[in-house]
């Protein structure tokens, strides 16, 4: 066409619109022997933004499985059989609630034989004591030597010891007893029953775990270079899987060395969790947010692009598309946005989008619109 040009504009979706202007810049046609129009191209206003400073938000990341503290395993303290188990997975139970019963026939007998033991030891303790008491008056009369008065006392002495012996034994038993009632330790939920009625259960054998689900911890590691800037009580958001709404919790204790075998500290993050939506062995995600730091210089992730290990933006610098390789820092990915350490300036005009079969130097330019109907066929981004 004489005195114009074909414009290709390039319009959200990835497609170039056809519209007629007049020609920029001309270049020889080799075929015809008459200048050729550059073909152009036009981007709407959402497809460019400028790079500009802004606040990005210092955020440090943890992730890990929730655990509950609160966590006891009721084990049997004697050996014997398990008679009766009242509770079943998911029961929920009361600190000092009896679980179950076990049999504790050879408990009680041994408790049967320390009595009666401590009953001899103090008929002892009682005949040692009369005979003392007789060699007392005895000595008194100088019927008996010093030596034989020695000798009583010294029995006697014995004859009481062997009584807080045997009384002691019978104590023993007694907390053994005592113990190996199947009693909740804490108020919580019952997740795994580790014994079933009837069966014959050993010392220090499983019975029941129970949990308490009202506080849940957060478990996580993060790297040597990052754990500087966290403290215990630092308000933290946690994300857990599977459920929307975040859980407000803070730091409670900090690893004071780096875990073998990596370079990594252990991170303790509590919450609570009274409604018991949340459950033990769930994943989640926290985000402690730091102190803000001074602006950096911003554009949209989307229009980093990356080649060969090097990432760069396309610009748009007088008319015309440019190539800049830049330097990423921070990225936040909630506005979509990341810094940029190196390349451009602020308020450059960027592509925030990625599009094919782009070159620079190429004539551009950005339009609030499309020139025509979005029902025109698209044209092919080649440059001819």
């Amino acid at each position: 066409m004489v005195g114009g040009v074909a414009v290709l504009a390039l319009v959200a979706g990835g497609g170039f619109w056809a519209v007629s202007q007049k020609a920029p810049a001309k270049a020889h046609d080799p075929k015809d022997g008459k200048d050729a129009a550059e073909v152009a191209l036009q981007f709407g206003a959402t497809e460019v933004a400028r790079a500009r400073m802004q606040v990005l938000p210092r955020v440090v990341e943890l992730s890990g499985a929730l655990v509950a503290p609160n966590t006891a395993v009721v084990r049997a303290k004697a050996a014997g059989t398990l008679v009766t188990l009242n509770v079943n997975e998911g029961s929920r139970v009361r600190k000092g609630e009896a679980l179950g019963t076990l049999d504790l026939a050879d408990l009680n007998a041994r408790l049967a034989e320390r009595q009666a033991l401590a009953e001899s030891a103090r008929a002892q303790l009682a005949q040692a004591d009369r005979s003392h008491q007789s060699n007392l008056h005895l000595a008194e009369q100088q019927f008996i030597s010093p030596v034989a008065l020695e000798t009583s006392k010294a029995a006697l002495n014995s004859a009481k010891a062997q009584l807080n012996a045997a009384l002691a034994q019978v104590d023993t038993v007694r907390i053994a007893i005592r113990e190996a009632a199947l009693l909740a330790p804490l108020s919580g939920i019952v997740a795994k029953r580790q014994a079933l009625p009837g069966e014959k259960v050993a010392a220090e054998q499983p019975i029941v775990t129970l949990i308490d689900l009202t506080k849940l911890e957060l478990a996580a590691t993060v790297g040597t270079q990052e754990v500087g800037q966290l403290r215990p009580g630092m308000a933290v958001q946690v994300q857990v899987e599977g459920d929307a709404k975040p859980v407000a919790g803070r730091i409670a204790r900090i690893a004071p060395a780096v875990e073998a075998g990596s370079r990594a500290i252990g991170v303790t993050v509590e919450m609570a969790n009274a409604d018991e939506r949340l459950r033990a062995g769930q994943f989640a995600m926290a985000r402690v947010k730091l102190a803000d730091t001074p602006p950096s210089l911003t554009v949209p992730v989307s229009a980093v692009g990356s080649a060969s290990g090097q990432e760069y933006v396309w610009t748009l610098e007088q008319g015309k598309l440019m190539r800049r390789s830049i330097t990423t820092g921070r990225r936040d990915t909630a506005g979509g946005v990341t810094e940029v350490l190196q390349g451009i300036a602020a308020d450059t005009l960027v592509l925030a989008a990625s599009f094919d079969n782009l070159r620079e130097g190429r004539l551009a330019s950005v339009v609030d619109k499309p020139a025509v109907a979005a029902s025109a066929p698209a044209a092919s981004a080649v440059s001819r």
